[in-house]
């Protein structure tokens, strides 16, 4: 089964299993479709996080394809003439923005340890797609209209907009054939077609030059990226063991540490089709999730920068101690990050502000193949359309806006600035859940900034504790917290209970970020999907 976030995708990646490949295979040739179908929301010319469990080894590989900053980056690059940071809008559009792209790299480095059908075969589907046309989905339309800068690149121009400069609407079938020449030269050479040569200057030359914020990234930056193989990160969670990636996505450990603080909470007690359960539900998850944030803050960052203490974070009694600070009765507000662990060696003063609650355009892919393998993949180029600035075919990221644009807390650098060579830190959390026989019984992850956690956080309580179907448990409505704040999903039943949970002292702001949830969920009835019904995504099998 492949759940992911376009029809096209989703069949693709199919016929991939139906060949013969497996759930990498698929993985790899269904972001390669997305890139083309999907390019407001992920693509080459971004990053992105792979969780993959081989099923004969048992072994559990994280891969690390996030972008880094050129060696032109610094602390203070966005901040304005007086100190005082520029306004994420602005600095996400243009080259200021743009990290050198990991997407291939690493799927390059994941195809070699457990591809198993050629490399130059999973690029086919997408570049017969871009040579003979799609057509233009509704999303992509409506995300086209209202992309009032898209037309200030002029190849972004002539891509997604008419000769009148009206946005090309849906149904139109865009042909790229730039895409196809450049997935094509990938394929045959393998990605150092991309890191170097032609398109490696293309994107050097397009960061560097643009009318708008041109920013310093030399054809150097590109050819010395490096993919990475990271260590997992994994909690006990009930009856199962969850794993997902570790730093520098922060995803991974701040959802872990939700469930770890919420588990010494009976859960499965809550009846969530009941006003009293479904308040319940969103006190806890959102005391959790301030809890949470507030170390996913002070403390995550590029671990090849920063000493994260990882383990300590996710230490089930450094969790007990942070549960103990939940009243089920009131909500306390803003919470401080605690101090976990001899290793961590800075002790939390003060609240630490992120401002990272940013772009939402990311997508998810979720595969189980017929010999158990599982991948769970989030890739992403940041904001709709990433930085709006297109070459060869494909849209360039904005990620370096995940920075944290004011460097410093007081006089004590944060760990999320910026710096040459460094990860921005991230919320993409692709997971996976094993039963107690080792059995991988989930993969489930989302677009949705740093929303992600929630929504993936909800998801797995809603599956776990509640034993909702999965495609229920992901229609379910969103409830999220970045430390101090209950967001809660826009027009959704949960809304009526806002009077109540202000009673109790939460803060309460409408959710609007759309997740974009694709998941898998294994039965004793065989493989279920889901598909968040917000966006346009599909769960295929055979």
């Amino acid at each position: 089964m492949i759940a992911v976030a376009h029809p096209m995708a989703a069949q693709a990646g199919r016929e991939i299993l139906r060949r013969g490949g497996n759930a990498l295979d698929a993985a790899i040739t269904a972001e390669l479709v997305l890139s083309l179908v999907e390019p407001q929301s992920s693509g080459i010319g971004g990053g992105g996080f792979l969780v993959y469990y081989a099923k004969n080894t048992g072994a559990i590989d994280t891969y690390d394809g996030r972008e880094t900053a050129p060696n032109s980056a610094n602390p203070s690059m966005f901040l304005d003439g007086k100190g005082n940071p520029i306004k994420w809008h602005d600095a996400s559009i243009g080259g200021l923005g743009v990290g050198v792209p990991g997407l291939l790299k690493m799927l390059e480095l994941a195809h070699k340890e457990h591809g198993r059908l050629a490399w130059k075969d999973l690029f086919q589907p997408a570049i017969a797609l871009a040579r003979k046309g799609f057509p233009i989905s509704e999303r992509l339309a409506r995300q086209i209209k209202s992309a009032n800068q898209l037309s200030l690149d002029p190849n972004s121009k002539s891509y997604f907009f008419n000769a009148d400069g009206s946005p090309k609407e849906a149904g139109t079938i865009l042909t790229n054939p730039e895409f196809a020449d450049t997935l094509t030269q990938v394929a045959n050479n393998g990605v150092k077609a991309f890191y170097t040569g032609k398109i490696a200057k293309s994107i050097s030359y397009a960061v560097s030059n643009t009318t708008i914020r041109p920013s310093k990234m030399s054809v150097s930056d590109i050819e010395t990226y490096v993919a990475k193989k990271r260590p997992p990160v994994c909690l006990p969670y009930r009856l199962w063991l969850i794993c997902g990636m570790g730093p520098p996505s922060s995803g991974g450990i701040t959802t872990l540490q939700i469930l770890g603080i919420l588990q010494n909470f009976n859960l499965g007690d809550i009846k969530i089709e009941t006003q009293n359960g479904v308040m319940k539900a969103m006190h806890l998850l959102g005391e959790a999730g301030s809890l949470a944030f507030a170390d996913r803050n002070f403390y995550i960052g590029d671990p090849d920068f920063v000493t994260v203490p990882s383990s300590e974070l996710l230490d089930r009694e450094y969790l007990n101690l942070r549960s103990n600070k939940i009243n089920l009765k009131k909500a306390l507000g803003k919470r401080q990050p605690g101090t976990p662990g001899l290793r961590a060696k800075i002790t939390p003063k003060m609240p630490v502000e992120s401002s990272d609650v940013k772009g939402h355009s990311t997508t998810h892919i979720s595969i189980i193949d017929s010999e158990g393998n599982a991948v769970s993949m989030t890739a992403s180029i940041e904001r709709a359309f990433g930085s709006h600035l297109m070459i060869k075919g494909f849209l360039l990221n904005n990620q370096l806006t995940d920075f944290d644009f004011r460097p410093n807390n007081g006089s004590t650098p944060k760990v999320n600035q910026a710096n040459a060579g460094k990860r921005p830190r991230s919320s993409m959390s692709p997971m996976l859940v094993f039963d107690g026989n080792g059995k991988v019984i989930m993969t489930i992850g989302s677009p949705g900034g740093s929303h992600i956690i929630g929504f993936v956080a909800k998801t797995l309580v809603a599956t776990l504790d509640w034993n909702l179907d999965i495609q229920k448990a992901i229609d379910l409505p969103n409830v999220t917290s970045q430390n101090g704040t209950l967001n809660i999903e826009k027009g959704s039943r949960f809304e009526k209970l806002i009077p109540k949970l202000k009673l109790i002292g939460h803060k309460i702001r409408p959710l609007t970020s759309k997740s974009g949830l694709n998941g898998i969920f294994v039965n004793k009835e065989g493989l279920k999907g889901g598909a968040d019904s917000r966006r346009e995504g599909i769960a295929l099998a055979d």
